[in-house]
């Protein structure tokens, strides 16, 4: 673990914690219309993936598709969104979202809509759900 690497707070805020990945940390979005995960590399200053080395660029690959097929697994979603944006919160981090044709926002982008907060019990249910699924 990187000991000077911090979380953007706007991403502790909107998100929490599932698992310690072995690049990543493992958030759940806050947003409970969707299967929402997001991966934070924990690389001091990572803005962009050209900003990994190319075995951390692999790294990250890999752990994107270890959640992605998580997702799959647990939800069957029609299509899965994954995307690096990075336009609000500039340090780097990607967003693996579970999409359905009868989800809240479909076929439309998931960013600038009212979201829905999990309760706890349905948050601490799926995030135990994907830590078994990730074997964690």
């Amino acid at each position: 673990m990187n000991a000077s690497f911090v979380l953007d707070p706007r991403l502790v805020a909107d998100s929490h914690a599932v698992a310690a990945l072995d690049l990543c940390d493992l958030r759940l979005h806050a947003d409970s219309s969707f299967p929402w995960l997001i991966l934070v590399p924990r690389i001091v200053g990572a803005r962009d993936l050209i900003d990994l080395a190319p075995p951390q660029q692999g790294q990250l690959y890999a752990e994107v598709d270890r959640c992605s097929r998580a997702l799959v697994e647990a939800f069957h979603p029609h299509k899965l969104n994954v995307a690096a944006l990075g336009n609000v919160v500039e340090q780097l981090h990607v967003h693996v979202i579970a999409r359905f044709r009868d989800d809240p926002a479909w076929p439309a982008p998931v960013w600038g809509r009212p979201s829905s907060a999990y309760a706890t019990d349905a948050r601490e249910a799926r995030i135990a759900q994907l830590q078994q699924l990730l074997g964690r």
